[in-house]
């Protein structure tokens, strides 16, 4: 919805994050609700905003690489500085996953060997 608004529990609720975690992204300025009283409310900017920290976490990006990417959206309304740091960032992270799938094959490799010659020895 275009005027979305959602206060402090539901933005948790709806993104299953908790009220810490929530308040972190605030106090390291990932996200800037807007403010009646001492209520929180979410609106669209911010629930864009918290789709796309969960989106960058999932995909292994620091909280500090995800800030300053969303930054360059306040920087380049058309985006296009953001897309090509987005690429960049992809391409590394991606590299970066590879490298660490590539470890972890050898490791199941070298696991699934030691517990065969196990079970030989066992019979």
């Amino acid at each position: 919805m275009p005027g979305e608004r959602l206060d402090f529990k539901s933005m948790c609720a709806r993104f299953d994050v908790t009220p810490r975690t929530l308040r972190h992204y605030e106090y390291i300025e990932l996200l800037a609700p807007a403010r009646e009283g001492r209520a929180r409310y979410y609106g669209p900017r911010e629930i864009a905003r918290m789709t796309l920290i969960l989106r960058g976490r999932r995909f292994g990006f620091s909280l500090e690489e995800i800030r300053q990417w969303l930054e360059l959206h306040d920087k380049d309304p058309e985006g296009r500085i953001q897309r090509q740091a987005w690429l960049e960032m992809a391409d590394r992270q991606l590299r970066e996953l590879r490298d660490r799938r590539r470890e972890l094959d050898e490791v199941i490799a070298e696991l699934e060997t030691l517990r065969d010659e196990t079970a030989k020895g066992a019979d």
